[in-house]
């Protein structure tokens, strides 16, 4: 199970400051239970993962082999939580060097419609020129922008390269039960389709097929997902102090009543990255709102300590960090000896390259702390499915809880909104005739 070192946020924040709000966080929890909550009509992640079936995982294995079959490539199109889910886990779970040494077992994961980049779309659709490829088609809607305009260019090519009955066996709708231009599509072309729940929002969808799908398509153990994210659920309904994801909220709390209003999230396991991306937009999209919430940042170390080390040791103190910490690595490797030790590293000859990096996690929580920046450390064992599981539930269930202590509608996102009205008003999309004639007045 997860471990969580609060103890390094002190003398800023005591043990008995996280205590005093054991109070509060029951509030929280029981309002996020009992659905008395703001946004209480997007609740369904809080029981999902006891909710999926051995039978539900077998139909998604059953979608995603197919896939695996026919394609060597699949283009996950969707946007925010519509991918990073996906990506963060399979990003995690990849050899680093996946492109370089795909033996053909398993089909290259691509992700499309998370931007409007004109090169990008170019790039990709030439890399997609001749191969056997297919394509996962997230949105609820179907008419964001950007996975819109994606999934046109995809569904095109990938027709015109396979033929329309061929296309319809490789590209998959997860889209609403009834509604919008994806579901129509779906049933009109007759695609394999999913359903995105109604009351799970786009940012807590990891363990819906927006998630479950890509990452069994990758050839990663979605059972063993779930089960992690199962066995968090039981853990994070208990009081605050057996429940390492109430701690968290609280700490957090706590700290950002006491002035830090940042929170930097850092990792020393290069794979982890894509983790913390979803982290945060689970947090920024949840708890940016009415002039409230912590800005969510993050860093890899010890990479990003030779660009933001200097900031995070000596800038403005309004920062806290919060480091996720792998315990063990999946491999052995010594740091070699050499006759001449040039670079005087030779006492570190036969240390395994992780202890080094262990050291230096802790060598620089030490200074961070010793510079007036408080400390969370979160511990999991491996990085394996199950652990990414727990680790993914762990974050949700913190972030419902804090964002209750905040005041906070943590599900809803009202400011996205404002780009994209200005951005159809620039375009002239047609029902914005009077927002074109006022921004391209105020433009001049």
């Amino acid at each position: 199970m997860i471990k969580l070192d609060i103890t390094k946020v002190a003398p800023l924040v005591s043990t008995a400051d996280i205590q005093a709000l054991a109070p509060r966080v029951a509030e929280a929890q029981q309002a996020l239970e009992a659905g008395t909550c703001p946004g209480n009509d997007f609740l369904g992640w809080m029981h999902l993962p006891s909710s999926i079936t051995p039978e539900f995982i077998d139909e998604i294995k059953a979608t995603a082999d197919v896939l695996r079959k026919e394609c060597d490539a699949v283009v996950v199109a969707g946007i925010g939580g519509s991918y990073l889910g996906a990506k963060a886990v399979i990003e995690a779970l990849s050899n680093s060097f996946q492109w370089l040494v795909n033996d053909g077992s398993n089909p290259t994961i691509l992700f499309a419609g998370n931007n409007i980049g004109e090169d990008y779309l170019f790039e990709l659709t030439a890399y997609l020129r001749n191969k056997r490829f297919g394509v996962i088609n997230i949105s609820k809607s179907g008419t964001t922008t950007e996975t819109a305009l994606a999934f046109r260019l995809l569904k095109k090519q990938c027709e015109e390269q396979r033929g329309k009955d061929e296309a319809r066996k490789v590209i998959v709708a997860i889209t609403d039960a009834k509604r919008g231009a994806a579901r129509t599509c779906a049933d009109k072309e007759g695609y394999k389709s999913f359903i995105i729940p109604d009351n799970v929002g786009g940012r807590f969808s990891v363990l819906t097929p927006v998630g479950l799908l890509p990452i069994a398509v990758a050839g990663f153990d979605i059972a063993q997902l779930v089960k992690g994210a199962q066995d968090m659920e039981k853990t994070a309904a208990q009081p605050l102090e057996e429940n390492p994801a109430a701690q968290y909220a609280a700490t957090r709390y706590a700290l950002y009543t006491a002035g830090k209003k940042i929170e930097i999230l850092a990792n020393y396991q290069p794979k982890l990255h894509f983790i913390a991306e979803w982290w945060k937009q689970l947090y920024g999209e949840s708890e940016g709102k009415d002039g409230k919430g912590i800005f969510p940042a993050s860093v890899d170390l010890t990479t990003d300590l030779h660009s933001m080390g200097q900031w995070i040791q000596e800038g403005e103190r309004s920062i806290f960090e919060t480091v996720i910490s792998v315990e063990n690595s999946e491999h052995n490797l010594l740091f070699p000896s050499d006759e001449e030790n040039l670079d005087g590293l030779n006492f570190l000859a036969g240390k395994r390259v992780d202890e080094v990096n262990k050291m230096a996690e802790l060598g620089t929580q030490l200074a961070h702390v010793d510079g007036g920046v408080p400390n969370i450390r979160i511990a999991i064992d491996r990085l394996d499915a199950y652990h990414l599981g727990q680790l993914i539930y762990f974050f949700e269930r913190a972030c419902g809880i804090h964002c209750q202590l905040l005041g906070v509608n943590a599900f809803n996102q009202p400011g996205v909104e404002a780009y994209k009205k200005n951005m159809f008003a620039l375009l002239g999309k047609p029902g914005y005739e009077k927002e074109t004639e006022a921004i391209k007045a105020r433009l001049g």
